[in-house]
């Protein structure tokens, strides 16, 4: 699907759009629901509108890639373990450490 490969392109800005609403760092949890809804309004954001169904469909090919590139580890049917990490969580990270 389309979407689903260009959305894996775009995964840095996906992420740091994703990461606008939900936490994100090295070793979190993430959870299918929150991913789905992110991809509805990630596209929404670019002018195209998506079934609930069509944003299932792109979430499930989307998350399938990034465990093949073991960017997400699967916990179960439902959730993943990040298993990368973006240079603004580390300095997050870092912050609360020093607070």
């Amino acid at each position: 699907m389309k979407h689903a490969d260009n959305l894996f392109i775009e995964k840095d800005q996906f992420f740091d759009f994703f990461k606008e609403q939900y936490h994100i760092y090295f070793n979190s949890n993430i959870f299918l629901r929150d991913i789905l809804y992110s991809v509805r309004r990630y596209f929404e954001k670019k002018g195209e509108i998506l079934s609930y169904s069509d944003a299932e469909k792109i979430t499930n090919e989307f998350t399938q890639k990034l465990e093949s590139e073991n960017l997400l580890l699967r916990l179960d049917n439902n959730s993943w373990r990040v298993n990368f990490m973006k240079p603004e969580s580390v300095v997050e990270e870092l912050k609360e450490v020093t607070e």
